[in-house]
């Protein structure tokens, strides 16, 4: 694992300019996961197993992914990520929140709660409330269990291993598909990624009712997949892979922010976020980023 930090948490250390590229990962990676819940079976998958599969995951992907350990980056988007799920309730799963340095824009989630978000999309964030709905949004994916429950919808279908590589897409911010023609006939990709925009769907409704019980604006989300629509154009956008931020997605998640009615005086602001993003910044100029 390769990681970027400051010394005494004050000023930023980097020896040398790492290079550029997107966190998607390796397709062996990807493949080894696939495997992982390929083998268990035709039985659905438990919460144990699906925390012993995220702990396999990490120790899997972290070795092609760049950390920072910056203590006021990393323990900002720690306190950012807990605030969602404190507000989410019991939780089945301990989460764990990483910052990745990658200029791309993306966020994703692995089995049993480790969340990763890029320091790309942190920096895009225009306020908090942005950079909230998006964890929010991963919280939600776990919270909902959509790897094990696109595993044990799938398993009898006779794309067990299919099923699997889906379900690590839906988490991974769309790295699977880029893993290689894993998923095998036109007509079981199409039905299985159609789940996949389900669960997008469902992780939206999660943020969106999660957001206010933490005191936070849930028009962030909104308002971060609008400016993603704009910028739709750029190869950076991995986000956007798994995440479409269409028309109709903006409008289903707009409405029913308006049907939930929030309270008044939500934060969007706190008054944190602007320092994290010149620490980011500092960094990179250093060569670390």
């Amino acid at each position: 694992m390769r990681t970027i930090s400051s010394r005494q948490g004050t000023r930023p250390a980097a020896a040398r300019r790492p290079a550029r590229r997107s966190n998607r990962a390796d397709p062996r990676i990807l493949a080894l996961l696939a495997v992982l819940l390929g083998t268990q079976g035709c039985g659905t998958l438990s919460v144990a197993e699906e925390r012993q599969l995220g702990q396999q995951a990490v120790q899997e992907i972290e070795g092609d992914l760049e950390l920072i350990h910056d203590a006021e980056i990393v323990g900002y988007v720690e306190r950012l990520g807990r605030e969602m799920v404190a507000a989410a309730g019991p939780q089945p799963f301990r989460y764990r929140f990483a910052v990745v340095n990658d200029s791309a824009l993306n966020a994703f989630a692995l089995p049993g709660g480790s969340i990763y978000v890029n320091t790309g999309t942190i920096l895009a964030a225009a306020d908090m409330s942005e950079l909230a709905g998006v964890l929010a949004h991963e919280v939600g994916h776990v919270s909902l269990r959509h790897v094990a429950r696109t595993y044990n919808r799938q398993r009898n279908t006779g794309y067990v291993y299919q099923a699997g590589t889906v379900a690590l897409d839906v988490l991974l911010g769309g790295a699977a598909a880029a893993g290689g023609e894993m998923v095998g006939g036109v007509a079981a990709k199409a039905y299985l990624t159609s789940y996949s925009r389900e669960a997008e769907e469902e992780a939206d409704r999660f943020a969106i009712a999660v957001l206010p019980k933490a005191g936070i604006d849930p028009h962030g989300l909104v308002r971060f997949f609008e400016r993603l629509r704009e910028q739709g154009g750029s190869g950076s956008l991995t986000f956007l892979s798994s995440h479409p931020a269409t028309v109709d997605r903006i409008a289903k998640t707009s409405a029913a922010i308006a049907a939930a009615r929030p309270p008044a005086g939500l934060r969007r602001e706190d008054g944190e976020l602007d320092a994290v993003q010149r620490r980011i910044r500092r960094l990179e100029r250093s060569g670390g980023g």
